[in-house]
Protein backbone atom coordinates (compact mmCIF):
# COMPACT_ATOMS: atom_id res chain seq x y z
CA UNK A 1 0.00 0.00 0.00
CA UNK A 2 2.95 2.11 -0.08
CA UNK A 3 5.58 2.48 -3.28
CA UNK A 4 8.26 5.16 -2.38
CA UNK A 5 10.91 6.95 -4.28
CA UNK A 6 14.54 6.92 -2.91
CA UNK A 7 15.51 10.39 -4.70
CA UNK A 8 13.79 13.37 -6.27
CA UNK A 9 14.17 12.50 -10.17
CA UNK A 10 16.42 15.02 -10.79
CA UNK A 11 19.24 12.58 -8.29
CA UNK A 12 22.66 11.41 -10.00
CA UNK A 13 24.64 9.42 -7.79
CA UNK A 14 27.61 11.42 -8.92
CA UNK A 15 26.31 13.98 -6.71
CA UNK A 16 27.32 11.62 -3.56
CA UNK A 17 30.56 13.06 -3.33
CA UNK A 18 29.89 16.78 -4.08
CA UNK A 19 30.31 18.38 -1.08
CA UNK A 20 27.20 20.78 -1.74
CA UNK A 21 25.00 17.99 -2.07
CA UNK A 22 23.17 16.09 0.23
CA UNK A 23 20.92 13.02 0.26
CA UNK A 24 19.30 11.82 3.57
CA UNK A 25 16.35 9.65 3.96
CA UNK A 26 13.93 12.70 4.16
CA UNK A 27 16.09 15.80 2.53
CA UNK A 28 17.90 16.71 -0.03
CA UNK A 29 20.18 19.56 -1.44
CA UNK A 30 21.56 19.80 -4.94
CA UNK A 31 24.48 22.11 -5.53
CA UNK A 32 23.18 24.09 -3.02
CA UNK A 33 21.14 25.50 -5.78
CA UNK A 34 17.80 23.00 -5.46
CA UNK A 35 15.76 22.31 -2.38
CA UNK A 36 13.39 18.88 -2.04
CA UNK A 37 11.38 17.13 1.10
CA UNK A 38 10.44 13.65 1.25
CA UNK A 39 6.72 13.59 1.58
CA UNK A 40 3.24 10.92 1.24
CA UNK A 41 1.02 11.60 -1.40
CA UNK A 42 -1.39 9.76 0.54
CA UNK A 43 -4.74 8.28 -1.40
CA UNK A 44 -8.06 6.70 0.52
CA UNK A 45 -9.22 3.48 -0.61
CA UNK A 46 -12.45 3.26 -1.37
CA UNK A 47 -14.87 0.70 0.58
CA UNK A 48 -11.25 0.01 3.51
CA UNK A 49 -10.35 1.72 6.07
CA UNK A 50 -6.78 1.90 4.39
CA UNK A 51 -4.77 4.46 2.37
CA UNK A 52 -2.68 3.77 -0.48
CA UNK A 53 0.28 6.26 -0.17
CA UNK A 54 3.46 7.43 -2.43
CA UNK A 55 6.42 8.23 -0.74
CA UNK A 56 7.50 11.53 -3.48
CA UNK A 57 10.09 14.72 -3.38
CA UNK A 58 8.99 18.21 -3.64
CA UNK A 59 10.91 21.19 -5.11
CA UNK A 60 11.20 23.97 -2.12
CA UNK A 61 12.22 27.53 -2.09
CA UNK A 62 15.47 27.66 -0.58
CA UNK A 63 13.65 30.10 1.99
CA UNK A 64 10.95 27.33 2.87
CA UNK A 65 12.99 24.31 2.91
CA UNK A 66 15.39 26.21 5.13
CA UNK A 67 12.79 26.81 7.90
CA UNK A 68 11.20 23.43 7.49
CA UNK A 69 14.48 22.33 8.12
CA UNK A 70 14.67 24.45 11.33
CA UNK A 71 11.79 22.73 12.36
CA UNK A 72 12.83 19.41 11.81
CA UNK A 73 12.68 18.20 15.57
CA UNK A 74 10.57 20.75 16.63
CA UNK A 75 7.44 19.71 18.86
CA UNK A 76 4.28 21.67 17.51
CA UNK A 77 6.04 22.02 13.84
CA UNK A 78 2.38 20.46 12.78
CA UNK A 79 0.68 23.83 13.07
CA UNK A 80 3.17 25.37 10.59
CA UNK A 81 1.46 26.74 7.10
CA UNK A 82 1.48 23.64 4.42
CA UNK A 83 4.67 24.85 2.48
CA UNK A 84 3.63 25.36 -1.62
CA UNK A 85 6.40 23.04 -3.96
CA UNK A 86 6.32 21.31 -6.74
CA UNK A 87 5.76 17.22 -7.38
CA UNK A 88 9.47 16.16 -8.76
CA UNK A 89 8.93 12.42 -8.68
CA UNK A 90 7.75 10.80 -11.92
CA UNK A 91 4.89 8.08 -11.25
CA UNK A 92 4.81 5.69 -14.10
CA UNK A 93 1.32 4.45 -13.18
CA UNK A 94 0.23 8.05 -14.28
CA UNK A 95 -0.10 9.55 -17.89
CA UNK A 96 0.78 12.96 -18.28
CA UNK A 97 3.35 13.24 -15.97
CA UNK A 98 3.70 13.91 -12.67
CA UNK A 99 6.38 16.04 -12.24
CA UNK A 100 5.81 19.91 -11.69
CA UNK A 101 2.03 19.33 -10.14
CA UNK A 102 1.94 21.97 -7.69
CA UNK A 103 1.77 20.75 -4.13
CA UNK A 104 0.99 22.16 -0.46
CA UNK A 105 3.80 19.97 1.54
CA UNK A 106 1.34 19.82 5.27
CA UNK A 107 3.88 19.37 8.16
CA UNK A 108 3.38 16.83 10.79
CA UNK A 109 4.31 15.69 14.22
CA UNK A 110 8.11 14.42 14.85
CA UNK A 111 8.74 11.25 12.92
CA UNK A 112 5.96 11.67 10.35
CA UNK A 113 7.11 12.14 7.07
CA UNK A 114 4.80 15.22 5.76
CA UNK A 115 1.69 15.02 3.70
CA UNK A 116 1.89 16.04 0.05
CA UNK A 117 -1.83 17.79 -1.11
CA UNK A 118 -1.67 18.47 -4.68
CA UNK A 119 -3.62 21.46 -6.19
CA UNK A 120 -7.04 19.98 -7.41
CA UNK A 121 -6.59 19.82 -10.59
CA UNK A 122 -7.65 17.46 -13.76
CA UNK A 123 -4.47 15.86 -13.59
CA UNK A 124 -5.80 11.88 -12.59
CA UNK A 125 -3.19 11.66 -9.44
CA UNK A 126 -5.17 14.87 -8.50
CA UNK A 127 -8.53 13.17 -8.84
CA UNK A 128 -7.30 10.36 -7.21
CA UNK A 129 -6.24 11.84 -4.15
CA UNK A 130 -9.34 13.93 -4.25
CA UNK A 131 -12.06 10.95 -4.90
CA UNK A 132 -10.09 7.78 -3.90
CA UNK A 133 -8.75 4.28 -5.49
CA UNK A 134 -10.61 0.89 -5.74
CA UNK A 135 -8.61 -2.07 -4.88
CA UNK A 136 -8.29 -2.94 -8.29
CA UNK A 137 -6.58 0.36 -8.92
CA UNK A 138 -4.28 -0.04 -6.09
CA UNK A 139 -3.27 -3.92 -8.06
CA UNK A 140 -3.09 -1.92 -11.42
CA UNK A 141 -0.61 0.50 -9.44
CA UNK A 142 1.41 -2.63 -8.05
CA UNK A 143 1.72 -4.28 -11.72
CA UNK A 144 3.03 -0.75 -13.05
CA UNK A 145 5.60 -0.21 -10.21
CA UNK A 146 6.85 -3.45 -10.45
CA UNK A 147 6.72 -4.12 -13.95
CA UNK A 148 7.98 -0.73 -15.29
CA UNK A 149 9.01 -2.07 -18.73
CA UNK A 150 5.47 -2.62 -19.33
CA UNK A 151 2.94 0.53 -20.19
CA UNK A 152 1.30 0.75 -17.05
CA UNK A 153 -0.24 4.01 -17.85
CA UNK A 154 -3.71 4.70 -17.70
Amino acid sequence: MNYTAEAPAVWDPSFADADNCLLSTDQCVIHAQHYFVKGLLEIPVIDSDEVFSWGVWVSLSRETFSRAADLWDTPGRESEKPYFGWLTTGLLAYSPATFNLKTRVHSRPVGQRPFVELEPTDHPLAVEQRTGITLDRVREIAAAVIHPAGDGRR
